[in-house]
């Protein structure tokens, strides 16, 4: 709805939004790069209340408004919605490999892939048993999947058709690829079974430059100058962790 580049300046801006006659209640949206104590986060949401044209109910608000402070000083306001966690439901597949992403790292994964669905058409070329896929449909994106190993793929739409999702799930080399999509989700192969040198990767990698815009790669390996080499330039990363064992989420373009 708004934002300014310091407090003072949200407060200017929050003053002039329309006046409304729902009741409402503001919130402070914590953020762990920007840590606040309980008591600033009051006082931030009452400052801010007190600058919107609406009455306010912090019990039984008809709307919640929504506020952060970003990283980059900037502040933030808008309406709330909270997300509902429906990958837990997820979590129960009735097929799954012990090596595949778990549910809320595919989400995010996704998340950070297709920041916004409208308009996107998005692959996964390594798609296993299809966890990265449930995810996205369940988020209304325009997503195909597709794998070379022939043992996995009934698993994969039992599984998608399971949730009462459907998308097209091909039997395919993702170096035999020709369409061309907006991005591709890579979890590139890792366990015993499917062991890939770095020229396999290479391969893979080129291939995807020719047929995705961007890609968003997960790997257990350092593979930048392979990913370099490919064609692509690395926009942002991050890592996942459990116990002793990282993920690398790599952002392409």
């Amino acid at each position: 709805m708004c934002e300014g580049t310091s407090f003072e300046e949200l407060l200017v801006k929050a003053n002039t939004l329309p006046a409304f006659d729902e009741t409402f209640k503001v919130r402070y949206v914590k953020n762990a790069g920007v840590p606040k104590s309980s008591d600033e986060r009051r006082a931030i949401e009452k400052k801010v209340g007190l600058h919107m044209n609406g009455k306010a109910n912090l019990h039984d608000p008809d709307r919640i408004y929504g506020m952060m402070n970003l990283t980059d000083g900037r502040w933030i306001l808008g309406e709330y919605v909270k997300s509902k966690p429906i990958w837990h439901h997820h979590q129960q597949k009735p097929h799954s490999y012990s090596t595949a992403l778990n549910t809320r790292v595919a989400r995010a994964v996704v998340n950070i892939a297709v920041p916004n669905p409208e308009g996107i058409k998005a692959i996964d070329p390594c798609c296993g048993i299809g966890t990265v896929l449930v995810e996205a449909l369940s988020m209304g994106i325009d997503i195909v999947g597709s794998d070379r190993n022939p043992l996995v793929l009934g698993g994969t739409r039992e599984n998608i058709a399971h949730f009462g999702y459907g998308c097209e799930v091909k039997l395919r080399d993702m170096l035999n690829i020709t369409n061309h999509y907006d991005v591709a989700i890579i979890d590139l192969p890792y366990n015993l079974c499917s062991v890939i040198s770095p020229d396999q990767q290479l391969k893979m990698l080129q291939s995807a430059r020719q047929f995705a815009k961007k890609a968003v790669i997960v790997t257990v390996e350092p593979i930048d100058e392979i990913i370099i080499q490919a064609g692509f330039s690395i926009k942002d990363r991050a890592v996942v962790s459990k116990g002793s064992f990282n993920r690398e989420v790599i952002v392409c373009i």
